[in-house]
């Protein structure tokens, strides 16, 4: 059976608040990689689904969808803000903000300290 990059990331959200120190950083990179992933997917759906739509529609969408565009983002760039809005309402990136936030309050997060 193949794991979904969304159940592999609520089983490493689940797996979280057993995990400490290090066992918890590994974790959260691999949910890293799979939220990277999945966004990164789910813009390429995103892009070919509104590959007709005139910038000018595009920015007004991502406006109604509380990401305001600056006239001075291009279309690729609001495409990716839609996806994006789009991603954070998914199971997987909630499941994903959740445990990331959880461990940092714990102390641990993926950005290494200087």
């Amino acid at each position: 059976m193949m794991t979904t990059t969304t159940q592999r990331i609520l089983d490493l959200a689940a797996a979280a608040p057993a995990s400490h120190g290090e066992d918890l950083v590994l974790l959260l990179g691999e949910a890293n990689e799979l939220y990277q992933q999945g966004l990164r997917e789910l813009h390429r759906e995103v892009a070919a689904r509104l590959d007709g739509l005139a910038t000018a529609d595009l920015m007004f969408a991502a406006d109604t969808a509380g990401m305001p565009c600056d006239p001075s983002q291009d279309r690729d760039e609001v495409i990716l803000l839609l996806a994006l809005v789009e991603w954070e309402m998914t199971p997987a990136a909630m499941a994903f903000t959740e445990m990331a936030e959880a461990a940092a309050r714990r102390g641990v997060c993926l950005i290494p300290e200087e």
